[in-house]
């Protein structure tokens, strides 16, 4: 499965993940993009939110003052986003092939999106795209599940997550491959159409990969001062493998 097919694979879920990740997620990381990023930046400074999923934290920053961009791969979820951040622009594009002049003050992917990426070179096109849009002195701050997440769901699939509603139920089953370091994400939706409950199947494709090899792809495209920080926002330490944010500035002059 490539990784388009996999983005494109959000859609069925798009409803879902608007009422259960997104504003879940956003909740949990917009303290940690106050603690290290918003800070450094102009009150009306220019941000792309990559993978933005469903826009929730496209709003919240919004609601902040900054102009913002949300720019994400699938058409179901910036559906959803449009609604929740109308005074958004929003973007369909892939990741990895987007291209858009230096504008931006900052960058921010915040729902491990990136972790879609199926190949360090295609994480390495990702943070040139991401470069080039970046005005000089700009940041770039995103999370990625690392290596030990997802060796802990071992090589059967396991029960991690799901929920329940009138209209819909969702689970999700999740495993780990060590060899070839992919973590499939199968997802079974139930949909309740006029009065008949509908199954659907989809699966995700993740990719681990360590906090050795992201620094390494950073600063191979051209960020400076490259830090780790774990998922409160705190400096990473050496036995930090299972989740980590990123963060990277890109040069002046660079």
């Amino acid at each position: 499965m490539s990784s388009t097919t996999t983005y494109s694979n959000y859609n069925p879920f798009a409803q879902m993940y608007n009422e259960y990740w997104g504003p879940k997620s956003c909740k949990k990381k917009s303290p940690v993009l106050e603690k290290l990023l918003l800070h450094r930046l102009p009150k009306d400074a220019s941000i792309l939110d990559l993978c933005c999923g469903t826009g929730q934290l496209v709003q919240q920053l919004l609601l902040r003052g900054y102009q913002v961009t949300g720019l994400d791969t699938s058409e179901e979820m910036l559906h959803y986003a449009r609604q929740n951040a109308p005074d958004g622009k929003f973007i369909l594009e892939d990741a990895r092939l987007f291209q858009l002049p230096p504008t931006y003050h900052a960058v921010v992917s915040t729902s491990v999106g990136l972790n879609h990426m199926m190949s360090f070179e295609e994480l390495k096109s990702v943070f040139q795209n991401v470069y080039v849009a970046l005005l000089e002195n700009g940041y770039f701050l995103f999370d990625l599940n690392l290596e030990g997440k997802f060796k802990s769901y071992g090589t059967e699939s396991v029960l991690t997550e799901g929920d329940v509603q009138d209209e819909y139920a969702w689970a999700c089953r999740e495993s780990y491959n060590p060899e070839e370091k992919i973590s499939p994400i199968a997802i079974t939706i139930f949909h309740l159409v006029e009065g008949n409950w509908q199954r659907s199947d989809i699966t995700w494709l993740l990719k681990a990969y360590s906090k050795s090899e992201v620094q390494s792809a950073l600063e191979a495209v051209g960020f400076i001062e490259v830090s780790i920080y774990d998922r409160d926002g705190n400096l990473a330490g050496a036995n930090s493998n299972s989740y980590a944010f990123f963060m990277g500035r890109k040069q002046l002059n660079g």
